[in-house]
């Protein structure tokens, strides 16, 4: 798993004293263009700084949120948690680990599985989230994101997977890497179908998931200044051998070389993916939905 600073939610609560209530909390500088901004507003810009477009990590319940239509969204397989298969134990238990995940993040597993409506279009949606372990895969995350692209194929619905990770869980070993596998062995199964795979990254995504699924998208999208890689930039570099250009992990350098498909703004996520699953015929979803054909066939 690649290691690199934990992103952080800014707090919106202010910190109350014996005689009065202090500002701190309140309100969140901009790193790239030092503008103060309210947190509240903050939030209701789906933690996006208005003027500098410079874009906070966001819990993975506001970003279902703001990509499904209000009340469609139905949430499945919340009951599938990491277990302990290798009895591992560094400083602390891994069932401990896992405890204070679930407590810290509020959240049963580092990925949430649902299907919902975008604009009216059904959808099979993952959502990864980076508090829980660093977003790390390991079995139930593997587990949850192929049955949410199997529930794509079985209901013939186009799969949206949002990455945020640092990779594999290596509390988990072997079991953690044959995710990989496991989640681009389901994909495969959708392409063969016919059926759209739309890949969001975000920052960060890193090691294992990005060597699988991340990276498999019939379209890739990421978020402006998304971290995008697999290894570390001095595990890279001790490797190589190799001096690496600037921002080389970025989702602009990516852009420019490739790898990644658009650059899409989360405030804009939504019109674009409707407009993206519009291209490919969707719009005959309802029409056809009783038939055994793809319903996206014609974009093939």
């Amino acid at each position: 798993m690649t290691h690199f600073a934990k992103p952080k939610l800014p707090s919106s609560k202010g910190v109350k004293t014996k005689n009065k209530v202090t500002t701190e909390g309140l309100w969140t500088k901009c790193p790239v263009s030092g503008e103060i901004v309210f947190n509240k507003d903050l939030e209701a810009n789906l933690m996006v700084v208005p003027k500098s477009g410079y874009h906070f990590p966001i819990g993975c319940r506001a970003r279902i949120a703001s990509m499904v239509d209000a009340g469609t969204f139905e949430e499945f397989d919340a009951s599938v948690k990491s277990g302990d298969p290798l009895k591992f134990v560094d400083s602390a238990p891994y069932p401990d680990r896992i405890k204070r995940y679930e407590k810290d993040s509020g959240l049963p597993e580092a990925v949430i599985c649902g299907t919902g409506k975008l604009h009216g279009i059904p959808v099979s949606l993952a959502v990864m989230d980076f508090r829980f372990c660093g977003g790390a895969m390991g079995a139930a995350v593997g587990e949850k994101i192929t049955r949410a692209i199997e529930r794509a194929l079985k209901k013939k619905i186009p799969c949206i997977v949002v990455s945020s990770s640092g990779g594999a869980r290596m509390q988990e070993g072997i079991f953690s890497l044959m995710q990989m596998a496991k989640t681009s062995a389901a994909l495969g199964r959708l392409a063969e179908a016919k059926l759209p795979f739309v890949s969001i990254l975000t920052y960060p995504t890193t090691g294992g998931v990005t060597a699988s699924f991340a990276t498999l998208g019939d379209v890739i999208i990421a978020e402006p200044g998304a971290m995008i890689g697999f290894a570390g930039a001095r595990v890279i570099k001790e490797t190589t051998k190799q001096t690496l250009p600037p921002g080389f992990q970025t989702a602009e350098f990516l852009l420019k070389h490739g790898l990644v498909d658009q650059i899409v703004s989360r405030l804009e996520m939504k019109d674009r993916l409707a407009s993206l699953f519009q291209a490919l015929h969707v719009h005959k979803y309802q029409a056809r939905k009783t038939s055994s054909a793809s319903p996206f066939a014609a974009a093939s």
